[in-house]
């Protein structure tokens, strides 16, 4: 399931300081969704995290903060697709976990992002 959930899944990314899902996220969550229904299909037993992840700026409670409204947006955009909510569960790691480690726009956009995971 590891293996789907990193081949077919794409990030979501958020503006700076946002958790509001902009039309380029809504494209890239609508292709998850058929994706997740397809995983989700195949691993009936099995949930999806959702992780929230924040740039560099700010401190680290408030990017938890808005790490899980950035993981709640997501998961809450995906249940309208008919994905089932107890199977899609959330985490904010804030600024905890960077993909990105250079102090550039181009870095911070990559780590404002929604990301998932295979669950327990």
């Amino acid at each position: 399931m590891s293996q789907r959930i990193s081949t077919d899944l794409q990030d979501a990314y958020f503006n700076y300081d946002r958790s509001d899902i902009d039309d380029r996220a809504r494209e890239t969550l609508a292709r998850d969704a058929a994706a997740l229904k397809s995983i989700l299909a195949d691993f009936p037993n099995a949930s999806v995290v959702i992780e929230g992840h924040c740039d560099e700026r700010g401190s680290a409670e408030y990017n938890l903060g808005l790490g899980d409204r950035r993981s709640t947006a997501a998961k809450d955009f995906l249940v309208q697709f008919g994905l089932p909510a107890e199977k899609l569960k959330t985490i904010s790691y804030g600024k905890e976990q960077q993909q990105c480690t250079e102090s550039n726009e181009s870095c911070w956009q990559r780590n404002r992002r929604a990301h998932f995971s295979a669950g327990q």
